[in-house]
């Protein structure tokens, strides 16, 4: 590659990642603070939401909460002509299913589907918990406002819904309370299988469990950095195989770092730089915490994509605490430890990156790489309908991010010049006329007949 033809790659790079899309900056101005303080209030004056709690009272229990989500949710629908799809999925779990289920239970996820204009069966999902608990998980009836755990998530879904719902947008959105978690992912589970039954094409899950606290146990408080957790590669279920194939071709070629979640994870990482530089997201190459579960997690195991957004410095004496002051220290996950703040600088990262993502075109389904003994490579990948162009990135195997880029149009194969193929990974996004971009695609399949032997 010539100097002139590697500036103007430089040139073209720099453009097209620079194009940005005003709506994006409105959806982070119309997140209302004062909004998302009334919601974890509200969440955390039902007294307790656990999973066992009671379900008949208006004003106490798990039931009085989740009918009050759907009402809210009705409520935002009706300012934007019924456009959201408000409804209860639920799944019955019996007695004993695990040590914390001590009766029977209805789980109930309360849902609520935005849906696209052009690709309305296929979804981005906002998730937050309903339910809460102290020190005792089996604990049913103390008081567990749970208003960092998770009422902020379940706060910010709610507000995100009330932000987007204003939009169209090509994709669904789905905004949802999830239920059982600190059981067993429970709500998790049911609403991945109400997904693959009514076969659901998922773009990706945001989980967000607990986005409000800024002040941690390790004595940092930090406003603006927050923690996106990933896993490496799926772990559904597939034939052996499959599964022999999939390691070989990552002991050669990479992709251990490059599974469905973890570019997930990346565009939202990508997607905040872009649009809101002042955050510092912190891609943490893990499923969840050491020992602990969140909600992404049943999606995983059933093939999607979904990742965990939470706060980056948490407090112990405010998660699964019986509320109670010792040696001067006040426990429980009450209303006033919440940061709104920065519950909203959260809340604005996933409205963000869900408007972004449902107004992209669908990601390829095929990319292919290949090289020869040259300073080249050649990708290709099918054609996606909707898209004007595709991005072409690549990073230094050793990076987090996708750190370049090359912008094409009306091709589906290109060949990268006066690039070593060994030293980097590729990928490849599908880019709509407005300059939104899918989710990246690592090769699924390698172009043997340009390889030697």
């Amino acid at each position: 590659m010539n100097k002139l033809l590697v500036l103007f790659t430089l040139v073209l790079t720099i453009s097209v990642a620079a194009q940005t899309d005003q709506k994006i900056y409105d959806i982070i101005d119309a997140v209302s603070e004062e909004n998302l303080r009334y919601n974890v209030k509200t969440l955390a004056d039902f007294g307790t939401r656990h999973t066992l709690s009671d379900t008949i009272s208006n004003t106490r229990g798990i039931g009085a909460a989740r009918r009050w989500i759907k009402s809210e949710f009705e409520t935002i629908s009706k300012d934007c002509n019924d456009c959201l799809e408000v409804f209860y999925q639920k799944d019955l779990v019996k007695k004993g299913e695990n040590q914390r289920i001590v009766k029977d239970v209805m789980v109930v996820n309360v849902v609520a589907i935005q849906r696209g204009t052009k690709y309305p069966n296929r979804y981005i999902i906002m998730s937050g918990d309903i339910d809460s608990r102290v020190s005792d998980p089996n604990d049913f009836t103390s008081d567990a406002p749970g208003a960092n755990d998770n009422a902020t998530g379940m706060a910010g879904a709610i507000e995100a819904a009330r932000v987007l719902s204003q939009y169209q947008f090509d994709n669904s959105i789905i905004y949802v309370g999830l239920s059982g978690e600190e059981q067993g992912l429970f709500g998790g589970q049911g609403l991945a299988k109400y997904a693959q039954d009514h076969n659901w094409d998922i773009i990706g899950v945001l989980n967000n469990d607990m986005i409000g606290n800024i002040s941690g146990v390790d004595g940092v408080i930090d406003n603006r950095t927050f923690r996106i957790f990933s896993e490496p590669i799926t772990t559904s279920e597939t034939d052996p195989e499959t599964l022999a194939k999939q390691a070989r071709a990552r002991r050669f070629y990479g992709g251990e770092v490059d599974g469905i979640s973890r570019q997930l994870a990346r565009f939202i990482y990508k997607t905040t730089k872009t649009y809101m530089p002042e955050m510092n997201p912190m891609l943490v190459y893990r499923l969840d915490r050491f020992g602990r579960g969140g909600h992404h997690r049943p999606f995983n195991d059933a093939g999607f994509a979904g990742i965990r957004i939470m706060e980056a410095h948490e407090n112990y004496t405010q998660q699964h605490q019986d509320i109670r002051t010792e040696n001067g220290i006040a426990y429980g996950d009450t209303f006033e430890h919440v940061n709104f703040p920065y519950c909203k600088k959260l809340t604005a990262v996933n409205a963000i990156t869900m408007g972004s993502l449902a107004s992209a075109p669908p990601s390829p389904t095929e990319v292919s790489i290949g090289g020869i003994v040259e300073a080249s490579a050649k990708l290709q990948w099918n054609n996606v309908e909707g898209a004007k162009g595709y991005k072409i990135y690549w990073r230094d195997t050793t990076s987090p991010t996708w750190d370049h880029s090359r912008y094409v149009e009306d091709i589906t194969e290109f060949t990268l010049d006066g690039i070593v193929i060994d030293n980097f990974f590729f990928g490849v996004a599908a880019v709509s006329a407005d300059g939104h971009e899918s989710v990246v695609v690592f090769p699924n399949s390698i172009m043997r007949s340009t390889i030697l032997k």
